[in-house]
Formats: C-alpha cells, sequence, structure tokens
C-alpha cells in the first residue's frame, strides 16, 4: 500500500473488461504521521474527484458516455492512487452494463471497497452536459501581490498573523500552488482557496507559503491537509477551510477540502484551468 508498489511510473498492460483488482490503495497515515496530524482528526472533509473518460457499451452494444463526481471521504484510511483509478475505469471501455444505476452502484461498491469508507459516485448524462458551469470566484485573489521569494520548500514560519487587529472572517485564493508527484516528479498544478475566522492573516506572507510548496513532493490530498495543518498551527484561526482544485491528469481531477466547521461540501464545478 506504498506509492512506490503503485502503477505509478510503470508500464502497465490495460484492459477494456471490468476489472476491479486494478485499483490500488495508499493509506493515508503515513503522510498525516510526517506532518504531524492527530489520530483524532482536527478537519473533515472529502476529496472530489471528477472523471471525464469513462464509457461503456449498452446491452445493444452501443457506447455510453458519463462525467462521474467522486467523493472520498476525508476520514477514509485510504486513497486511491490515480494511475490505477485511470486504469480502472478504462476497463469498463467493452464492459456492457443495464444502465447508469448498475454502473454507479458497481463503482461505489468497488471505491469504497478500496478507499475503506463508503464512497458516493454522481453520473452526469451527456444530456446534462451542457448545463455543467464553471466556478466562479467568490474570494480575494492574493497573486497580484508584489512579493519576492526564493523558498521553494513548505515553511510555515511565512505564515504570521496581524495581532494587533481584530479578528475578521475572509477567503482567500491564488492559482500558484504547484507541487510534484511523489513517484514520478511530474508537476501538479493546482488553485487553493482559504476560507477562515480569525485574527487577519499576513496575505504577503501566505502568498509566499503557498508558492513554497513548488518544489514539494506530494499527492494532491497531502499537500492540502498540510496547508490546513500549518495554518492552524501558525494562524490559529477558529475558523478554517482548505479547498484545492488541481488541474486535470490522464482524464481526472482530484480536489481535497478540509474543514473543521459545519459547511456543505463544495460543488465539484471545474475552474477555467480545469
Amino acid at each position: 500500500m506504498t506509492p512506490e508498489k503503485s502503477p505509478l511510473g510503470k508500464k502497465i498492460a490495460h484492459t477494456e473488461q471490468y476489472e476491479p483488482s486494478l485499483l490500488f490503495s495508499i493509506s493515508r497515515d503515513n503522510a498525516r504521521k510526517e506532518i504531524g496530524v492527530p489520530v483524532k482528526l482536527p478537519f473533515f472533509g472529502a476529496d472530489l474527484w471528477t472523471a471525464y473518460e469513462l464509457s461503456w457499451l449498452n446491452k445493444k452494444g452501443k457506447p455510453q458516455i458519463t462525467i462521474a463526481t467522486l467523493i472520498v471521504p476525508a476520514d477514509s484510511p485510504n486513497i486511491i492512487e490515480s494511475k490505477s483509478l485511470k486504469l480502472y475505469l478504462c476497463s469498463f471501455a467493452q464492459t456492457k452494463i443495464d444502465s447508469n444505476d448498475t454502473l454507479r452502484e458497481l463503482l461505489e461498491h468497488d471505491l469504497s471497497k478500496a478507499c475503506g469508507k463508503s464512497v458516493q459516485v454522481q453520473l452526469t448524462k451527456q444530456s446534462d452536459f451542457r448545463d455543467i458551469e464553471f466556478d466562479k470566484p467568490d474570494s480575494l485573489l492574493l497573486d497580484d501581490l508584489d512579493i519576492e521569494t526564493t523558498i521553494y520548500k513548505p515553511d510555515s514560519s511565512l505564515l504570521n498573523t496581524c495581532t494587533h487587529k481584530a479578528p475578521i472572517e475572509e477567503t482567500l485564493m491564488s492559482n500558484l500552488l504547484k507541487s510534484n508527484c511523489p513517484v514520478t516528479g511530474q508537476p501538479d498544478w493546482g488553485s487553493v482557496k482559504i476560507h477562515y475566522f480569525g485574527k487577519p492573516i499576513d496575505q504577503k506572507g501566505l502568498l509566499k507559503y503557498i508558492i513554497s510548496f513548488r518544489q514539494h513532493t506530494g499527492f494532491h490530498e497531502q499537500c492540502v491537509e498540510h496547508i490546513f495543518i500549518d495554518i492552524m498551527r501558525q494562524c490559529q484561526p477558529s475558523k478554517l477551510s482548505v479547498y484545492a482544485r488541481y488541474t486535470r491528469r490522464g482524464g481526472l481531477d482530484i480536489n481535497p477540502f478540509r474543514t473543521n466547521f459545519n459547511v456543505p461540501l463544495p460543488k465539484n464545478k471545474r475552474t477555467a484551468r480545469q
């Protein structure tokens, strides 16, 4: 269940007949221990996956397509390695399935087994593609701030608050998040949105901190939890949520969301970069 044993970075034969054994689970525990996440999680939320390359055959042999949203609970013991998920989804290509409901139930069963917790699957029919909306920014963009930095490894000391000011509630975002796959070293590009209530966070320091992930190796889910833990420790807001949307790779995008207060999961609306 370690990344080195996954299909990432390896030549893997693929099949177009349904094969659930292709799914490869990775435990969340080791990465969480490295960044000091307590056993009793200080957050809840989910990883919102969007799968754009899912196709199968109906009983008459006619190809069907859909866009799938996969909702993996943040307290699941495992994540699914993304290449293995792509291979698994591709295995439906020449598989005959009765209906969308049958497909959804099959996906939920297999993904829940791999993650160790119930996974929800939502399927968008082709007739509803026209109704898919882009996310409309509702937060203060940090990227136009004039900063200078040479720090490209996560450094929580960059995070500070304006202690002399009254607590505020605000949402800040940046499109400059980048990290690297811990197995292949390939870049992962993302946008991150931070909503909090507490002493005002120094915006230039926060932008430098986000940029400091630029040469960091970590899976998407782990990077978001790293950001959440560092902001809680350094800035001590009473409310905090961190939501990242990563650009698509292999027909999949991964969008982790972590929060410590009661708020609905974000709607899985893609950004312009996705």
